[in-house]
């Protein structure tokens, strides 16, 4: 008897402590004037804010810490301490668009858990939306939505099972139609959640499929950190390194792809694009097999300049053909684009390898958008890339 009424103690207790605890979450706060609670919030009556002149605010409870700091896209941030142990800092105002950030608790680096997590910069991070005006083809509307899937296949370059996520346009389950499809590709650090999660290519389809700006179309979003089982692996930015990924790519997922989706099969109806490591990626295996794909968008990629390693492109020694037979490289591609954020280390370097095409005749069409080597411009470069496809007339 004793025994159950210290259980029923312990259970009492542990009841109220949840109670207490649950009153402290939903407690409302006094948040700051014309402050708003970004979508990447656990808790939307909670912190991170996103202040008027888009700082965020971030409060952490960390009473027995001796140091806390945010750090913010690479920017570190000392936070202060209150005297009820609670850490607060705000940071410079930042540009609209999605974020990366961590929480450094005496030294160590780790997620915040009042926000949500994606797999970026090689690990699971939390991340901050700040929302652009004018930009609403990238929010969920009142419009016919797809769906996107998680789906495996078998991979013989890895010998194992691989994740694939890929977007089916509205209407895609009632139908019988055949679809266009694009391999779309993350850059490094990420993998193949980055374009569907981070990247919201499921919204920017819907809306503009739903208004009539694009044509609809499967997007197939591979995780091209491949792992050969003789060791080998993706790695550097040439043809060579490029090998083991398209192999993937090329004997495995478009293989799997166009036996279990309804996709057109002809080379027209295939595109391939993707940012930074992607874009790298879908240069060099785009434009060196025209019989695969005949529209392919390079976002941001670094192999033109501004990294290290990156120097003295040759353009007719990476794509055979395209300087001294740039007739029939133009006949091949239906779209060719390139895109760089303005503020990216890459812009100088992707301006000028552009116009060494453009003057040598190359059929390319280029744009920039406000941003660094961040999430916003890739919505933007996927956006304005999606436009363009696939549509009749085309060479």
């Amino acid at each position: 008897m004793l025994k159950f009424k210290r259980i029923t103690c312990v259970v009492m207790l542990t009841a109220l402590c949840c109670m207490k605890m649950t009153a402290q979450s939903f407690r409302r706060e006094n948040f700051p004037e014309g402050s708003f609670s970004p979508v990447t919030n656990i808790n939307r009556n909670s912190y991170p804010r996103v202040l008027s002149d888009y700082s965020v605010m971030f409060r952490v409870n960390a009473q027995q810490a001796q140091k806390v700091q945010i750090d913010l896209c690479g920017t570190k941030y000392d936070m202060n301490k209150s005297d009820e142990g609670v850490w607060i800092v705000t940071t410079k105002p930042q540009v609209p668009g999605f974020h990366y950030y961590s929480l450094i608790v005496d030294g160590v680096s780790t997620a915040d858990p009042a926000s949500r997590s994606f797999y970026g910069c090689s690990r699971w991070s939390s991340a901050i939306e700040i929302p652009e005006k004018g930009m609403d083809d990238f929010e969920v509307q009142d419009v016919p939505h797809g769906e996107v899937r998680t789906v495996n296949y078998f991979s013989k370059v890895e010998n194992a099972w691989r994740p694939l996520m890929v977007y089916t346009p509205a209407g895609y389950n009632e139908g019988k139609q055949d679809y266009p499809v694009v391999y779309i590709q993350h850059g490094g650090g990420e993998d193949h959640r980055g374009w569907m999660e981070q990247g919201r290519t499921a919204q920017i389809m819907d809306n503009l499929i739903a208004a009539g700006k694009a044509v609809p179309m499967i997007v197939v979003s591979a995780n091209s950190n491949v792992q050969a089982r003789n060791g080998g692996m993706r790695g550097g930015y040439n043809w060579q390194g490029m090998q083991t990924f398209r192999s993937e790519l090329m004997e495995n997922v478009i293989p799997f792809v166009e036996k279990t989706y309804r996709v057109k099969k002809d080379r027209k109806s295939r595109a391939m694009c993707g940012l930074s490591m992607g874009g790298g990626q879908s240069f060099y295996i785009g434009l060196r097999d025209p019989g695969v794909f005949a529209n392919v968008g390079v976002f941001s990629t670094g192999m033109f300049g501004g990294i290290s390693g990156a120097s003295n492109f040759d353009l007719e020694n990476e794509v055979p053909g395209m300087m001294t037979d740039t007739k029939t490289f133009n006949s091949q591609f239906d779209v060719f684009f390139i895109t760089c954020g303005e503020q990216d280390p890459r812009i100088e370097y992707t301006l000028d390898i552009v116009k060494k095409m453009q003057e040598g005749g190359v059929e390319v069409r280029f744009n920039s958008y406000p941003g660094d080597h961040e999430w916003q411009v890739w919505r933007k470069s996927l956006h304005e890339f999606a436009q363009i496809l696939f549509r009749e007339g085309q060479k």
